[in-house]
Protein backbone atom coordinates (compact mmCIF):
# COMPACT_ATOMS: atom_id res chain seq x y z
CA UNK A 1 0.00 0.00 0.00
CA UNK A 2 2.91 2.32 0.75
CA UNK A 3 4.29 1.60 -2.69
CA UNK A 4 1.00 2.46 -4.41
CA UNK A 5 0.60 5.61 -2.30
CA UNK A 6 4.06 6.84 -3.25
CA UNK A 7 3.50 5.99 -6.91
CA UNK A 8 0.14 7.77 -6.98
CA UNK A 9 1.57 10.85 -5.24
CA UNK A 10 4.40 11.05 -7.76
CA UNK A 11 2.00 10.84 -10.71
CA UNK A 12 -0.05 13.75 -9.29
CA UNK A 13 2.98 15.80 -8.17
CA UNK A 14 1.80 15.50 -4.58
CA UNK A 15 3.78 15.09 -1.39
CA UNK A 16 3.29 12.08 0.85
CA UNK A 17 4.33 11.09 4.35
CA UNK A 18 4.46 7.52 5.67
CA UNK A 19 4.67 7.17 9.45
CA UNK A 20 5.30 3.85 11.22
CA UNK A 21 4.58 3.26 14.89
CA UNK A 22 7.23 0.57 15.44
CA UNK A 23 10.24 1.65 13.34
CA UNK A 24 12.94 4.01 14.56
CA UNK A 25 12.70 7.79 13.96
CA UNK A 26 15.49 7.63 11.37
CA UNK A 27 14.69 8.07 7.70
CA UNK A 28 14.16 4.61 6.22
CA UNK A 29 14.23 3.73 2.53
CA UNK A 30 12.45 0.81 0.94
CA UNK A 31 12.65 -0.26 -2.67
CA UNK A 32 9.86 -2.08 -4.50
CA UNK A 33 10.58 -2.76 -8.14
CA UNK A 34 12.13 0.38 -9.56
CA UNK A 35 10.49 2.77 -7.08
CA UNK A 36 11.94 3.80 -3.75
CA UNK A 37 9.87 5.36 -0.99
CA UNK A 38 10.87 6.72 2.39
CA UNK A 39 9.27 6.61 5.82
CA UNK A 40 9.97 7.38 9.46
CA UNK A 41 8.92 5.74 12.69
CA UNK A 42 8.05 6.49 16.30
CA UNK A 43 10.11 3.72 17.94
CA UNK A 44 6.94 2.21 19.50
CA UNK A 45 6.27 5.52 21.24
CA UNK A 46 2.51 6.12 21.00
CA UNK A 47 2.75 9.71 22.24
CA UNK A 48 5.42 10.50 19.64
CA UNK A 49 3.33 8.80 16.95
CA UNK A 50 0.22 10.82 17.81
CA UNK A 51 2.16 14.09 18.05
CA UNK A 52 3.76 13.53 14.63
CA UNK A 53 0.39 12.65 13.09
CA UNK A 54 -1.27 15.79 14.49
CA UNK A 55 1.63 17.92 13.26
CA UNK A 56 1.11 16.44 9.79
CA UNK A 57 -2.61 17.28 10.00
CA UNK A 58 -1.78 20.98 10.33
CA UNK A 59 -0.51 20.84 6.73
CA UNK A 60 -4.09 20.13 5.61
CA UNK A 61 -3.56 16.81 3.80
CA UNK A 62 -6.10 15.61 1.26
CA UNK A 63 -6.12 12.03 2.56
CA UNK A 64 -4.93 10.11 5.59
CA UNK A 65 -4.71 6.33 5.39
CA UNK A 66 -4.82 4.42 8.69
CA UNK A 67 -3.39 0.95 8.03
CA UNK A 68 -5.18 -0.69 10.99
CA UNK A 69 -8.55 -0.03 12.70
CA UNK A 70 -6.74 0.62 16.00
CA UNK A 71 -5.39 3.78 14.34
CA UNK A 72 -8.83 5.04 13.32
CA UNK A 73 -9.15 7.37 16.38
CA UNK A 74 -5.94 9.14 15.33
CA UNK A 75 -7.29 9.64 11.82
CA UNK A 76 -10.48 11.10 13.28
CA UNK A 77 -8.51 13.44 15.55
CA UNK A 78 -6.54 14.65 12.52
CA UNK A 79 -9.81 15.64 10.86
CA UNK A 80 -10.42 18.14 13.65
CA UNK A 81 -7.39 20.08 12.37
CA UNK A 82 -8.12 19.39 8.68
CA UNK A 83 -11.93 19.24 8.31
CA UNK A 84 -11.82 18.73 4.52
CA UNK A 85 -9.44 15.79 4.79
CA UNK A 86 -10.67 12.34 3.72
CA UNK A 87 -9.85 9.40 5.98
CA UNK A 88 -9.44 5.79 4.82
CA UNK A 89 -9.11 2.98 7.37
CA UNK A 90 -7.81 -0.48 6.45
CA UNK A 91 -9.16 -3.60 8.10
CA UNK A 92 -7.68 -7.06 7.76
CA UNK A 93 -9.91 -9.70 9.34
CA UNK A 94 -10.26 -11.09 12.83
CA UNK A 95 -9.52 -7.76 14.54
CA UNK A 96 -12.97 -6.52 13.44
CA UNK A 97 -14.78 -9.86 13.78
CA UNK A 98 -15.39 -8.97 17.41
CA UNK A 99 -16.81 -5.71 18.70
CA UNK A 100 -14.16 -2.99 19.02
CA UNK A 101 -13.97 -0.55 21.92
CA UNK A 102 -16.52 2.30 21.74
CA UNK A 103 -13.78 4.81 20.85
CA UNK A 104 -12.44 2.75 17.95
CA UNK A 105 -15.90 1.78 16.76
CA UNK A 106 -17.04 5.42 16.62
CA UNK A 107 -13.88 6.42 14.77
CA UNK A 108 -14.37 3.58 12.27
CA UNK A 109 -17.95 4.67 11.63
CA UNK A 110 -16.84 8.26 10.96
CA UNK A 111 -14.11 7.31 8.45
CA UNK A 112 -14.73 8.50 4.91
CA UNK A 113 -14.04 4.98 3.66
CA UNK A 114 -13.25 1.60 5.27
CA UNK A 115 -11.38 -1.01 3.24
CA UNK A 116 -11.94 -4.75 3.74
CA UNK A 117 -9.96 -7.53 2.02
CA UNK A 118 -13.01 -9.81 1.71
CA UNK A 119 -16.79 -9.69 1.64
CA UNK A 120 -16.83 -11.74 4.86
CA UNK A 121 -14.87 -9.03 6.70
CA UNK A 122 -17.09 -6.34 5.16
CA UNK A 123 -20.15 -8.11 6.57
CA UNK A 124 -18.64 -8.04 10.08
CA UNK A 125 -17.96 -4.32 9.70
CA UNK A 126 -21.66 -3.75 9.11
CA UNK A 127 -23.11 -6.24 11.63
CA UNK A 128 -20.65 -5.81 14.53
CA UNK A 129 -19.03 -2.40 14.11
CA UNK A 130 -22.05 -0.56 12.71
CA UNK A 131 -20.23 0.87 9.70
CA UNK A 132 -22.61 2.05 6.97
CA UNK A 133 -22.41 -0.26 3.92
CA UNK A 134 -21.89 2.68 1.56
CA UNK A 135 -18.69 3.59 3.43
CA UNK A 136 -17.15 0.14 2.88
CA UNK A 137 -15.10 -0.93 -0.12
CA UNK A 138 -13.90 -4.51 -0.65
CA UNK A 139 -10.30 -4.42 -1.87
CA UNK A 140 -8.77 -7.93 -2.06
CA UNK A 141 -5.09 -8.12 -1.28
CA UNK A 142 -2.65 -9.41 -3.88
CA UNK A 143 0.75 -11.01 -4.16
CA UNK A 144 3.83 -8.94 -3.42
CA UNK A 145 4.78 -6.63 -6.32
CA UNK A 146 8.19 -8.32 -6.38
CA UNK A 147 6.69 -11.81 -6.12
CA UNK A 148 8.06 -13.02 -9.45
CA UNK A 149 11.55 -11.74 -8.63
CA UNK A 150 11.57 -13.05 -5.07
CA UNK A 151 10.33 -16.51 -6.02
CA UNK A 152 12.15 -16.69 -9.33
CA UNK A 153 14.86 -18.86 -7.82
CA UNK A 154 12.41 -21.42 -6.48
CA UNK A 155 13.53 -24.06 -8.97
CA UNK A 156 17.14 -23.89 -7.77
CA UNK A 157 16.57 -22.92 -4.12
CA UNK A 158 17.07 -25.74 -1.63
CA UNK A 159 14.55 -26.71 0.99
CA UNK A 160 15.71 -26.52 4.62
CA UNK A 161 17.82 -29.45 5.79
CA UNK A 162 15.00 -30.65 8.08
CA UNK A 163 12.34 -30.64 5.36
CA UNK A 164 10.92 -34.19 5.29
CA UNK A 165 11.07 -36.73 2.47
CA UNK A 166 7.91 -38.42 1.28
CA UNK A 167 4.47 -37.06 0.43
CA UNK A 168 4.31 -33.71 2.20
CA UNK A 169 1.37 -31.60 3.35
CA UNK A 170 2.57 -28.04 3.97
CA UNK A 171 0.98 -25.54 6.35
CA UNK A 172 2.24 -22.03 7.10
CA UNK A 173 1.15 -19.71 9.90
CA UNK A 174 1.87 -18.34 13.36
CA UNK A 175 1.97 -20.79 16.29
CA UNK A 176 0.23 -18.63 18.89
CA UNK A 177 -2.07 -19.57 21.76
CA UNK A 178 -4.35 -16.75 20.63
CA UNK A 179 -4.49 -18.11 17.07
CA UNK A 180 -5.41 -21.76 17.54
CA UNK A 181 -8.32 -21.05 15.20
CA UNK A 182 -5.89 -21.62 12.31
CA UNK A 183 -6.47 -25.38 12.63
CA UNK A 184 -2.92 -26.73 12.79
CA UNK A 185 -4.06 -28.93 15.67
CA UNK A 186 -6.78 -30.36 13.42
CA UNK A 187 -4.16 -31.29 10.83
CA UNK A 188 -2.12 -33.14 13.46
CA UNK A 189 -5.19 -34.97 14.82
CA UNK A 190 -6.12 -36.05 11.28
CA UNK A 191 -2.77 -37.74 10.61
CA UNK A 192 -3.44 -41.06 12.45
CA UNK A 193 -6.41 -41.73 10.17
CA UNK A 194 -4.40 -40.87 7.02
CA UNK A 195 -1.26 -42.81 8.00
CA UNK A 196 -3.24 -46.05 7.93
CA UNK A 197 -3.22 -45.77 4.12
CA UNK A 198 -0.30 -43.42 3.37
CA UNK A 199 2.61 -44.50 5.52
CA UNK A 200 5.09 -42.03 3.96
CA UNK A 201 2.84 -39.00 4.60
CA UNK A 202 4.51 -36.05 6.36
CA UNK A 203 3.26 -32.73 7.73
CA UNK A 204 5.64 -29.74 7.44
CA UNK A 205 4.59 -26.92 9.78
CA UNK A 206 6.26 -23.59 8.99
CA UNK A 207 6.02 -20.68 11.41
CA UNK A 208 6.99 -19.41 14.83
CA UNK A 209 5.30 -18.65 18.13
CA UNK A 210 4.63 -19.55 21.74
CA UNK A 211 2.35 -22.51 20.96
CA UNK A 212 4.98 -24.84 19.53
CA UNK A 213 5.28 -26.94 22.70
CA UNK A 214 1.50 -27.48 22.79
CA UNK A 215 1.51 -28.61 19.15
CA UNK A 216 4.49 -30.91 19.75
CA UNK A 217 2.75 -32.47 22.77
CA UNK A 218 -0.38 -32.97 20.67
CA UNK A 219 1.65 -34.76 17.99
CA UNK A 220 3.11 -37.09 20.67
CA UNK A 221 -0.33 -37.78 22.15
CA UNK A 222 -1.58 -38.72 18.68
CA UNK A 223 1.47 -40.93 18.10
CA UNK A 224 2.51 -39.01 14.96
CA UNK A 225 5.51 -37.07 16.28
CA UNK A 226 7.78 -38.68 13.67
CA UNK A 227 5.53 -37.38 10.89
CA UNK A 228 5.21 -33.74 12.06
CA UNK A 229 8.13 -31.43 11.28
CA UNK A 230 8.38 -27.89 12.68
CA UNK A 231 10.36 -25.48 10.48
CA UNK A 232 11.24 -21.99 11.65
CA UNK A 233 13.52 -19.13 10.64
CA UNK A 234 13.18 -19.82 6.92
CA UNK A 235 14.42 -17.33 4.34
CA UNK A 236 12.06 -16.27 1.57
CA UNK A 237 13.91 -18.55 -0.86
CA UNK A 238 13.62 -21.52 1.51
CA UNK A 239 9.91 -20.86 2.01
CA UNK A 240 9.46 -20.74 -1.76
CA UNK A 241 11.29 -24.05 -2.03
CA UNK A 242 9.00 -25.67 0.55
CA UNK A 243 5.94 -24.57 -1.46
CA UNK A 244 7.51 -26.08 -4.56
CA UNK A 245 8.41 -29.35 -2.81
CA UNK A 246 5.10 -30.06 -1.07
CA UNK A 247 2.26 -32.07 -2.59
CA UNK A 248 -0.52 -29.87 -1.22
CA UNK A 249 -1.11 -26.93 1.10
CA UNK A 250 -3.58 -27.00 4.00
CA UNK A 251 -4.68 -24.46 6.59
CA UNK A 252 -8.19 -25.41 7.82
CA UNK A 253 -8.70 -22.10 9.62
CA UNK A 254 -11.93 -20.51 10.76
CA UNK A 255 -10.52 -17.01 11.09
CA UNK A 256 -8.73 -15.90 7.92
CA UNK A 257 -9.84 -12.44 6.88
CA UNK A 258 -8.22 -13.14 3.54
CA UNK A 259 -5.41 -15.70 3.52
CA UNK A 260 -2.16 -14.74 1.76
CA UNK A 261 -0.75 -18.24 2.20
CA UNK A 262 -3.49 -19.70 0.01
CA UNK A 263 -2.48 -17.30 -2.76
CA UNK A 264 1.20 -18.16 -2.44
CA UNK A 265 0.48 -21.89 -2.64
CA UNK A 266 -1.90 -21.45 -5.58
CA UNK A 267 0.64 -19.29 -7.40
CA UNK A 268 3.04 -22.23 -7.20
CA UNK A 269 0.46 -24.59 -8.68
CA UNK A 270 -0.52 -26.43 -5.49
CA UNK A 271 -4.03 -27.62 -4.56
CA UNK A 272 -5.13 -25.95 -1.32
CA UNK A 273 -7.38 -26.90 1.57
CA UNK A 274 -8.85 -24.13 3.70
CA UNK A 275 -11.64 -23.56 6.20
CA UNK A 276 -15.15 -22.96 4.89
CA UNK A 277 -15.21 -19.74 6.89
CA UNK A 278 -14.17 -16.11 6.63
CA UNK A 279 -12.32 -14.99 3.54
CA UNK A 280 -10.99 -18.39 2.44
CA UNK A 281 -14.09 -19.29 0.31
CA UNK A 282 -13.50 -16.09 -1.66
CA UNK A 283 -10.06 -17.40 -2.69
CA UNK A 284 -10.47 -21.19 -2.83
CA UNK A 285 -13.01 -22.60 -5.28
CA UNK A 286 -14.27 -25.77 -3.60
CA UNK A 287 -13.70 -28.79 -5.82
CA UNK A 288 -11.95 -26.66 -8.45
CA UNK A 289 -8.73 -25.25 -6.94
CA UNK A 290 -8.90 -27.25 -3.72
CA UNK A 291 -11.33 -28.04 -0.93
CA UNK A 292 -13.13 -26.15 1.84
CA UNK A 293 -13.71 -27.95 5.15
CA UNK A 294 -15.49 -27.16 8.39
CA UNK A 295 -13.14 -26.05 11.15
CA UNK A 296 -12.28 -28.89 13.54
CA UNK A 297 -13.84 -31.61 11.37
CA UNK A 298 -11.09 -34.22 11.17
CA UNK A 299 -13.20 -36.62 9.11
CA UNK A 300 -13.96 -34.07 6.39
CA UNK A 301 -10.34 -32.89 6.40
CA UNK A 302 -9.06 -36.47 6.08
CA UNK A 303 -11.48 -37.13 3.22
CA UNK A 304 -10.23 -34.05 1.32
CA UNK A 305 -6.56 -34.89 1.86
CA UNK A 306 -7.16 -38.51 0.90
CA UNK A 307 -8.86 -37.43 -2.34
CA UNK A 308 -5.77 -35.43 -3.35
CA UNK A 309 -3.35 -38.19 -2.36
CA UNK A 310 -5.34 -40.87 -4.20
CA UNK A 311 -5.54 -38.93 -7.46
CA UNK A 312 -2.32 -36.97 -8.08
CA UNK A 313 -3.38 -36.06 -11.63
CA UNK A 314 -6.61 -34.44 -10.41
CA UNK A 315 -4.63 -32.66 -7.67
CA UNK A 316 -2.24 -31.35 -10.30
CA UNK A 317 -5.14 -30.02 -12.37
CA UNK A 318 -6.54 -28.25 -9.30
CA UNK A 319 -3.17 -26.65 -8.73
CA UNK A 320 -3.04 -25.47 -12.35
CA UNK A 321 -6.50 -23.91 -12.06
CA UNK A 322 -5.45 -22.21 -8.86
CA UNK A 323 -2.42 -20.71 -10.57
CA UNK A 324 -4.62 -19.48 -13.42
CA UNK A 325 -6.96 -17.79 -10.93
CA UNK A 326 -4.08 -16.02 -9.20
CA UNK A 327 -2.81 -14.78 -12.57
CA UNK A 328 -6.28 -13.54 -13.45
CA UNK A 329 -7.47 -11.97 -10.20
CA UNK A 330 -4.73 -11.58 -7.59
CA UNK A 331 -1.71 -10.03 -9.32
CA UNK A 332 -0.30 -6.88 -7.75
CA UNK A 333 -1.17 -4.85 -10.86
CA UNK A 334 -4.87 -5.62 -10.28
CA UNK A 335 -4.67 -4.47 -6.66
CA UNK A 336 -2.70 -1.33 -7.57
CA UNK A 337 -5.23 -0.31 -10.22
CA UNK A 338 -8.16 -0.72 -7.81
CA UNK A 339 -6.40 1.10 -4.96
CA UNK A 340 -5.37 4.01 -7.20
CA UNK A 341 -8.99 4.37 -8.28
CA UNK A 342 -10.00 4.67 -4.62
CA UNK A 343 -7.31 7.30 -4.01
CA UNK A 344 -8.30 9.22 -7.14
CA UNK A 345 -11.98 9.27 -6.20
CA UNK A 346 -11.16 10.39 -2.65
CA UNK A 347 -8.92 13.22 -3.87
CA UNK A 348 -11.39 14.42 -6.48
CA UNK A 349 -14.29 14.43 -4.05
Amino acid sequence: MAFVLSEYAASKHMEYRILSLNDTPDLHRMRVGEREFVYTGAARGKARFVTTAMRAARRRPKIVLAAHPNLAPIARAMQALAPRMKSIVCTHGVEVWEELSPLRRRALRHASLVLAPSRATADFLVSLQGVAPERIRVLPWALDPDFETQSGGTATAKVPADFPAGRVILTVGRWLTTERYKGMDTLIMTLPRLLQHWTDLQLAVVGTGDDREWLENLARECGVQNHVHFLTGLSYAELSATYAACEMFALPSRGEGFGFVYLEAMARGKPVIGGAHGGAPEIIQDGVTGYLVQHGDTVQLATSINALLANPEAAKQMGAKGRERVEREFRFSTFAKAFKKILRESCES
